[in-house]
């Protein structure tokens, strides 16, 4: 289904564009999603950092798949499509190979993405197709009432599974580093600050960037991150990524994380252990080592890494397709296509 255009006043011609705020992208529709959903978070801080990308409304599509995080397009007064099951970075990578110039933004569900549409979004990944992936990851199909879902927890007892789920769950950031993504991050629905700033720097990305939101479902799933995210406890028990910093985390700023061989460990400072032995993160690595480790790292054992992993430069899929265009036309012309279906060996049917 394709979402009604962005409504605004048209820009006469040779004028300078009016900078627009957060109110600028809310559209007329009223958001239908339960109380308390953290969806309403995520609406909220993309609207707000939409601003900063610099782009007319009418230059930005928002396109999701099914699930309740497919209603998205709906309140952003920009183009959009609520295209179907897992296709989402099917139709971008369509729209951003015929119309480049487009910001392109994913906006999907962790059944959307890595179900039905696993194959889908990897492909999207490792061809660098620029556009901004954000996926709400509540480990549950909150839409249909409650299953298990690909990010769900071992053992997990949901309406299809009443026994505890016997499936074990995917690692979405391990799976979009393993898919070549130049940009991985991670936020949570409820830390607003730290969810707009890995907007921001996700939307400021060129090529294929991928956001986990950690969101919480009140209805079917709720407290699905609470054991870290909490206020209370989240500073012992997350870990917020700063590139060039070493990686300190808890109330007291007094642990970190060390290498011990090819595992991190937890470490306390003092006692002989200083800053200078602690990991330094570096999201700009080429090689992706670093980020798939800190992927692999969760509560209890290690706190829970949130921020950018992984953001690195390389072409994307567009202008690797403009350049390859530009290459045939100066090698064999411009072509023609009547002449291309009547060439070779063809027969009439009578």
């Amino acid at each position: 289904m394709v979402v009604n255009p962005p409504t605004a006043d048209p820009v006469p011609a040779g004028s300078v564009p009016v900078p627009l705020s957060r109110k600028d992208f809310v559209s007329d529709q009223d958001p239908r999603w339960c109380p308390g959903c953290g969806d309403y978070s995520i609406l909220a801080q993309t609207q707000k950092v939409m601003p900063d990308f610099g782009y007319p409304r009418e230059n930005i599509v928002f396109i999701s798949g099914i699930g309740c995080s497919g209603r998205l397009p709906y309140y952003m007064n920009t183009y959009g499509f609520h295209s179907i099951h897992g296709r989402a970075p099917t139709l971008a990578t369509g729209l951003k190979a015929a119309r480049p110039d487009l910001m392109v933004w994913v906006i999907t569900g962790d059944g959307d993405a890595l179900s039905i549409g696993g194959n889908h979004i990897i492909h999207s990944m490792r061809r660098n197709v620029d556009i901004t992936v954000v996926m709400h990851n509540n480990r549950i199909y909150g839409l249909t009432k409650g299953q298990v879902s690909p990010t769900s927890e071992f053992g997990k007892r949901t309406k299809s599974t009443p026994l505890g789920s016997v499936d074990h769950p995917i690692a979405p950031l391990t799976i979009a580093l393993a898919a070549e993504a130049s940009f991985v991050a991670r936020s949570v629905d409820t830390h607003t600050e730290h969810l707009s700033a890995t907007l921001a720097a996700a939307g400021h990305h060129k090529g294929s960037a991928f956001v986990e939101v950690l969101q919480n479902c009140n209805i079917f799933n709720d407290g699905a991150w609470r054991e870290f995210t909490e206020r209370d406890v989240r500073d012992d028990r997350m870990l917020v990524l700063e590139h060039g910093q070493p990686m300190i985390f808890g109330k007291e700023r007094d642990r970190g994380i060390r290498l011990n061989g090819l595992h991190p460990e937890v470490v306390k400072l003092g006692n002989g252990i200083t800053e200078d032995d602690l990991l330094v993160h570096d999201q700009h690595a080429e090689d992706p080592y670093l980020a798939l480790m800190l992927s692999r790292m969760w509560w209890p054992d290690y706190p829970v890494p949130v921020g950018v992993l992984r953001a690195i430069q390389r072409p994307t899929h567009d202008q690797l397709m403009t350049e390859q265009i530009a290459e045939a036309r100066l090698r064999y012309g411009e072509g023609d296509l009547a002449a291309l279906l009547q060439e070779g060996e063809t027969w009439t049917v009578k």
